[in-house]
């Protein structure tokens, strides 16, 4: 599947500053390449979603669904609950929300531990700590000076569920995750520290918010719906066939550009969820 080149929201600096933000190149060293094993190509009939995944975030969920993908499991299984402006869920063998692999189940993983190489920017300030982008996802964290006293010189974060993140579906159970993911299409709070996020989606959003979906009273399941035709890390693609993308960096003058055009245009209600950093997708 053929995808042109897909750039959201890159500023200029000298641009902005004279109130004529624009699209823009930025230059190579603002970007940073997602390694293919890190990269979930979904294809379904009305088109292709590209996934970032995070294993610094998730380890035991990244690996999980690596391995499912990378095995063929989720071809042709079905987007069988989608909630407008709320996510899109998959990956049940059964297409009834009930089902999941012969693996055994994963623990939660709704914290994890973040280092200053992760590339954190805080973004927006927060009564108990700080709220901002690492990689290609949303973060709340400690401030870095907690760092100096933990034994590992880390600090505690949580991955939030803004739109376009992807997250380990469970039962009652908090550890009963297993082969069913959802992508979010809106925010949601309340699912913040209950779920295990893994990932964002970082082309192809517009995709998921396409798929058929449910209605509310139904808890969202779907009468005939879409399906993933294929499912598999990049890493496993014939080099000719594989997409690659790149995205980028939090630190760069382009993203904080992007960033300071975002506060000005939403004032008061600009929020961490606003922010998804900008990629672009070349080959496949």
């Amino acid at each position: 599947m053929n995808l042109r080149i897909a750039t959201i929201g890159v500023f200029s600096m000298a641009l902005f500053a004279a109130g004529q933000p624009v699209t823009a190149q930025a230059p190579a060293a603002d970007w940073r390449t997602v390694a293919p094993e890190n990269l979930l190509v979904i294809d379904t009939a009305k088109g292709r979603i590209l996934v970032e995944l995070d294993p610094v975030v998730a380890p035991l969920s990244v690996a999980r669904v690596r391995t499912l993908a990378d095995q063929g499991f989720y071809d042709g299984l079905k987007f069988h609950r989608v909630l407008p402006g709320f996510m899109a869920q998959t990956g049940d063998p059964l297409g009834t929300g009930a089902g999941g692999s012969e693996l055994p189940d994963i623990p939660g993983e709704f914290q994890f531990r973040r280092g200053r190489d992760l590339g954190f920017v805080n973004l927006v300030a927060a009564p108990t700590g700080l709220l901002g982008v690492a990689g290609s996802m949303p973060i709340f964290t400690q401030p870095d000076a907690q760092m100096m006293v933990t034994a590992d010189f880390k600090t505690a974060a949580q991955a939030l569920f803004c739109p376009g993140v992807v997250g380990m579906a469970r039962n009652q159970d908090p550890n009963s995750a297993n082969s069913q993911f959802f992508l979010m299409t809106g925010n949601n709070d309340s699912l913040n520290g209950l779920y295990t996020p893994f990932g964002r989606v970082v082309a192809g959003l517009e995709v998921v918010k396409a798929l058929k979906a449910g209605v509310e009273a139904n808890n969202g399941q779907v009468v005939d719906p879409d399906i993933m035709t294929r499912a598999r890390t990049a890493a496993t693609m014939p080099e000719g066939q594989r997409p690659a993308v790149r995205v980028m960096t939090p630190r760069s003058p382009a993203f904080a550009a992007m960033v300071e055009q975002k506060r000005v245009e939403l004032g008061a209600r600009f929020t961490v969820c606003e922010i998804q950093p900008p990629a672009e997708v070349t080959g496949g």
